[in-house]
C-alpha cells in the first residue's frame, strides 16, 4: 500500500536524487519508496534545476513554494531563539519543529526553519553548517560484476525474516564501517531498527578477526535480545560465522550497492559524519569520543519514533 501523507521528507528526497544517479526509473524509485509514479514524476519536475536534480536544492525549492502558497506562522523572536539553540544542538528542522511541538512550545513548520537558515546564510550566518552532511556521490554501478571477493558462508537478506522488516521486534541490528581518510583507522557502526539506538567502536583499520572482535564486544551486554544483524559486503564482515556463533544470532548481508537495504546504518552514519569528516584520518579515535558522538545521536528526538528519542524508546522497551 502506497503511502498516504503528500510530502515527501529531505531523506526520500536524499534517496530519489542518489537512486537518479544510480540509473534507476522513475517507476522503481517509487516502488521503493512506497510512493505513487506520480509523485516521484511531479517531484522532480518541479524541483529541478539547471544541473538537474538536488535533494538540497529541492528542499529549499519545496520550502519555498509551500511558503508562498499560504501565510506563514508568526515566527517570533522568542521563537526564533529557540529554533536556533536547538539547530546548533544539530537537530534537523523536522526533528526542531516534531520536538517542539511535543513539549508544548510554540513553534513553525521545518520549511519556515529552512527558509531562516537560507537566510541566515545569506547573511553571513553559520546555522547552515548545522544541516546534515551529505555523502558523497557514488559512480553508477549498475550491470557491473561486484568485485570485492566472495565472502564464505554468505546468507542472503532474502533470506531474512520477514518480521524484520516490520520494526515490530526488538534486536535487529544493521552494521557497517566508517573509514578514515587514506585508510586510516575505521569505526564499526550498529543501529538497531526498532529504537535507532547507536553503537560505535573505534577500530585500527579493517581486518576482519579485528572487525569481527569488536563486533562481538559491542553487543555483548545486548546478547539474548539479538533478533539478526544485516551487514554490508565488505571483506571486512568475512568473520561473520564467529560473530553468529559468540552472539546466538545470524548474520545477513544486503545485495551489493544496495543501500537502501541498511537504510537506518546508511542515515546513522551520515548523522555520525558531521562529527567525523570525511578525509580525516580515524586513528586514534578513542572509545570515550565514539561513545559521546554515539550518546548525542541517541539522545537527539526522530521524527520516525514521533519525536522520542532513540534512548528513551530503548528504556521504555527494556522496562516493560
Amino acid at each position: 500500500m502506497k503511502q498516504n501523507y503528500k510530502h515527501l521528507t529531505q531523506e526520500e528526497r536524499y534517496s530519489i536524487e542518489r537512486m537518479r544517479k544510480a540509473g534507476y526509473q522513475q517507476n522503481t524509485i517509487a516502488e521503493l519508496l512506497d510512493r505513487d509514479e506520480g509523485t516521484i514524476s511531479r517531484e522532480i519536475r518541479r524541483n529541478s534545476g539547471g544541473r538537474g536534480y538536488r535533494s538540497k536544492q529541492a528542499g529549499a525549492m519545496a520550502a519555498e513554494r509551500r511558503l508562498k502558497s499560504r501565510k506563514a506562522k508568526k515566527f517570533t523572536s522568542e521563537v526564533q531563539q529557540s529554533v536556533e539553540y536547538y539547530v546548533r544542538e544539530d537537530y534537523s528542522p523536522e526533528q526542531v519543529t516534531g520536538f517542539m511541538r511535543r513539549q508544548g512550545e510554540a513553534t513553525v513548520s521545518h520549511e519556515r526553519i529552512y527558509q531562516h537558515i537560507y537566510a541566515d546564510y545569506k547573511a553571513g550566518g553559520d546555522l547552515h553548517k548545522h544541516l546534515r552532511q551529505r555523502r558523497k556521490r557514488r559512480k553508477r554501478r549498475l550491470g557491473r560484476p561486484d568485485n570485492r571477493g566472495v565472502i564464505v558462508g554468505r546468507v542472503s537478506i532474502d533470506e531474512r525474516p520477514a518480521s524484520v522488516d516490520s520494526k515490530y521486534y526488538y534486536g535487529d541490528w544493521e552494521g557497517d564501517l566508517i573509514v578514515g581518510g587514506q585508510h586510516e583507522g575505521a569505526v564499526l557502526t550498529l543501529a538497531e531498527r526498532k529504537t535507532q539506538l547507536c553503537l560505535m567502536y573505534p577500530l585500527d583499520g579493517k581486518r576482519s578477526d579485528e572487525v569481527q572482535a569488536a563486533m562481538i564486544e559491542v553487543l555483548q551486554p545486548f546478547i539474548g535480545k539479538i533478533r539478526s544483524i544485516t551487514l554490508d559486503n565488505g571483506k571486512e564482515f568475512a568473520g561473520h560465522e564467529g560473530v553468529s556463533e559468540a552472539l546466538g544470532t545470524q548474520v545477513y548481508f544486503a545485495h551489493p550497492y544496495s543501500y537502501w537495504e541498511r537504510g537506518l546504518n546508511e542515515n546513522t552514519n551520515g548523522l555520525i559524519r558531521v562529527n567525523l569528516k570525511k578525509g580525516t584520518s580515524l586513528l586514534g579515535l578513542t572509545i570515550e569520543e565514539c561513545n559521546q558522538i554515539a550518546d548525542k545521536l541517541n539522545d537527539r528526538p526522530r521524527k520516525t519514533l514521533g519525536y522520542v528519542a532513540p534512548i528513551e524508546l530503548y528504556q521504555k522497551l527494556i522496562a516493560s
